[in-house]
């Protein structure tokens, strides 16, 4: 295993440890941040932990968090979401995760309070829970099973209309958002995932594990990576077919 992947997990670690301990407590301090989105007392010391170690162990590298934002830039940029899906943890949703991504080379996110684990190596594949995954060779579109966030994310951008018209030409669809319908895309179980506002630190962990897996991610004007401000993700055989729907 490579040393950069080995510590990734080990700040998934110390990042559970803290999550899990305040998840449903009855004393959760919760707060409204600018963009009025919350953040709890668990985001923030699970991304000060996360800091804390990689300030030790790879002090030469950048760090982009949600909460704490950009460090020094480096050429080597960990990208930081200490709990991805903050709407679902206060209201006692245990889908949430941690992610960490040292960006394009190791990914890992961790979802404790669904007992799940995935994360990849560039070039050498993905794995979920210890086992190898690929993306599912569904390869038409009224075959394939679309995930998305909520309808209101996709009415703030003018988006609805298209979405449901990409939704109505599949097989299945649901919505799920946040991490997991990108994960649920990598192991196979899903072929689309797409959503409409989205952060780097939102994307940079899903974004290689959908890829090493065999997928295709994109933003919503079909261009590489996960810095676009919006999220894509395929298993490749559906992607451009997809894409062309959402955003004719």
């Amino acid at each position: 295993m490579p040393d950069d992947l080995a510590l990734a997990l080990e700040l998934a670690d110390l990042a559970d440890a803290i999550t899990l301990e305040r998840y449903r407590a009855s004393d959760l301090v919760v707060e409204t941040k600018p963009d009025l989105t919350p953040v709890t007392e668990a985001d923030q010391a699970a991304e000060h932990a996360i800091r804390e170690r990689l300030a030790s162990a790879r002090p030469d590298d950048a760090i982009i968090g949600e909460e704490f934002g950009a460090t020094a830039t480096a050429d080597r940029q960990w990208v930081i979401d200490p709990i991805d899906g903050t709407k679902n943890y206060v209201r006692g949703i245990p889908v949430w995760a941690t992610l960490i991504a040292l960006r394009d080379q190791v990914a890992v996110v961790s979802a404790p309070a669904l007992h799940r684990r995935w994360w990849a190596a560039r070039g050498q594949g993905a794995f979920a829970d210890g086992s190898s995954i690929q993306v599912s060779a569904v390869s038409e579109l009224a075959d394939a099973q679309l995930l998305w966030s909520g309808i209101e994310d996709w009415d703030a951008i003018g988006g609805a209309d298209s979405v449901l018209a990409l939704a109505r030409r599949c097989w299945r669809s649901r919505g799920l958002g946040d991490f997991w319908q990108y994960m649920l895309v990598a192991e196979g179980a899903a072929e689309i995932a797409l959503d409409p506002e989205v952060k780097l630190w939102d994307l940079a962990a899903p974004q290689l594990i959908v890829e090493e897996a065999g997928g295709r991610f994109t933003d919503l004007s079909g261009a590489p990576g996960a810095d676009g401000g919006s999220g894509f993700a395929t298993n490749g055989l559906l992607h451009d077919a997809a894409l062309e729907i959402v955003c004719p």
